[in-house]
């Protein structure tokens, strides 16, 4: 996925965590709001607008640093089913 510019995101320049910020919960850099937030106010439905709006630290390449994670998590993560057996 690509930020703006058409530059890969990178998740570490994004996302970090730090024992002392929100008990090590991944945050977006250099602010306090936590990745668990952007992706529940995506779940339910907001757009990025009012994502960035509701928290103007944030800037866009988080929110879409925040979908290629929820991406790269679920590529990672779901099962493969097994394939049918042809009989």
């Amino acid at each position: 996925m690509n930020g703006t510019a058409g530059r890969p995101i990178r998740l570490e320049e994004r996302i970090v965590r730090d024992p002392q910020v929100c008990g090590g919960e991944p945050v977006f850099k250099g602010t306090r709001v936590t990745l668990r937030t952007v992706l529940a106010s995506l779940a339910a439905g907001d757009s990025a607008e009012a994502i960035l709006a509701s928290f103007p630290s944030l800037r866009p390449e988080d929110v879409q640093a925040a979908i290629a994670f929820a991406a790269a998590s679920a590529e990672e993560d779901l099962p493969v089913p097994p394939a049918p057996q042809i009989r």
